[in-house]
């Protein structure tokens, strides 16, 4: 009698430990649908999770990865220009050094199979990684930013909630980092709402989209998808004819071939999206041109002669593919569709500690 006694009240008690382990758990995260895109990526070794994403969002903000608690991602990242520097050509670092490449906008980012303008990281968590440690960026030590970290009893529970009971290192901060950068999704543009039918162009705007696609007119689509894909880009490197380059050992910046090794390569740069094109100026990787219109005049007719100009630049042996003043008009206001207002102003990417006096949970 005693034995079945026991058994009976066993049962509710482990079921109440399993319940309580179910409930702690980290949620996945709910990616919305976006039919117009290619099938998101996932990142085995690090899901992502409500709670993980929420403390990358911290991280991201927090100064207390930068040496002088002074700066943060968000510093060079901006939201109100698609996580982009705009309008900045080059980025301030923790030392005040200027960096040498514009700072790329951060968006969509778990498709791209590498990141940096010259690919040398090989995933988000990988490039979340470098400009902590950087001396022209952050400029902290990891140990020392670990130690930071592991100081504040707000994030000791945070990370507890992303990941458990483990010891927070280099790797769990940028796993955190990495699953926040992994939900900024831009898809809410006018241009996606003409891909589901919830908008209709301008004749301009739809010029503008003809001639972006027309082989023998803009003649961006090889480089900058639009149509039935709607990342913007093919997520490659090129050389686009910035400079006249008759030795690829001249390059002054390698680019893509300083990280193979493969000097065919050198002044090869990844390809940008265009979406948020319009609000992430300057342009190029060294933020030569300010403005759209000068972009479009250059394609138009200042392509330069590089002796491995990308052979998708069908128009380079004539400096450009001759667009009159109206048609690149009408491809900026098709650019201008891309624009995710949603993007830039969704709470969800926002600064945590704008209510806050302090921009870090430490002292």
């Amino acid at each position: 009698m005693t034995r079945k006694i026991k058994a009976i009240v066993l049962i509710p008690i482990i079921l109440l430990v399993v319940g309580y382990k179910d409930i702690s758990a980290p949620r996945p995260y709910p990616f919305p649908a976006l039919a117009a895109f290619p099938r998101m990526p996932v990142a085995a070794a690090n899901p992502v999770t409500i709670e993980g994403a929420e403390l990358g969002r911290y991280l991201f903000y927090d100064t207390i990865l930068s040496r002088g608690r002074n700066m943060s991602c968000a510093s060079c990242h901006k939201q109100a220009y698609a996580f982009s520097d705009a309008p900045n050509q080059f980025s301030t670092g923790n030392n005040r050094v200027k960096q040498t490449r514009n700072t790329p906008a951060l968006f969509n980012l778990a498709w791209y199979p590498a990141l940096f303008w010259d690919g040398r990281a090989a995933s988000i968590e990988e490039q979340a990684l470098h400009p902590v440690s950087d001396h022209n960026e952050m400029n902290l030590l990891w140990p020392d930013a670990v130690r930071r970290v592991a100081a504040s009893p707000l994030y000791i529970q945070m990370f507890t909630q992303a990941f458990g009971n483990v010891p927070i290192d280099s790797t769990l901060i940028a796993r955190a980092i990495g699953q926040f950068e992994r939900t900024l999704l831009s898809y809410r543009s006018k241009y996606d709402q003409l891909e589901s039918g919830k908008a209709v162009l301008t004749k301009e705007e739809a010029d503008g989209f003809v001639l972006v696609n027309d082989m023998t007119k803009g003649d961006c689509l090889h480089c900058h998808t639009t149509d039935a894909d709607a990342l913007g880009t093919t997520m490659k490197y090129s050389n686009n004819g910035l400079d006249e380059i008759a030795d690829v050992a001249k390059y002054k910046d390698k680019g893509r071939g300083g990280i193979t090794k493969n000097t065919a390569e050198n002044g090869w740069f990844k390809i940008p999206s265009l979406r948020n094109v319009a609000i992430t100026a300057p342009y190029m990787h060294d933020g030569r041109f300010k403005t759209l219109e000068a972009v479009l005049e250059f394609y138009s007719s200042g392509v330069k002669h590089a002796i491995n100009v990308d052979s998708k630049m069908g128009f380079a042996h004539q400096g450009g593919n001759k667009l009159t003043k109206e048609e690149q008009k009408k491809i900026i206001a098709f650019l201008r569709t891309m624009t995710d207002a949603a993007f830039i102003t969704d709470p969800a990417f926002s600064n945590p500690f704008a209510k806050r006096k302090s921009r870090t949970f430490a002292k």
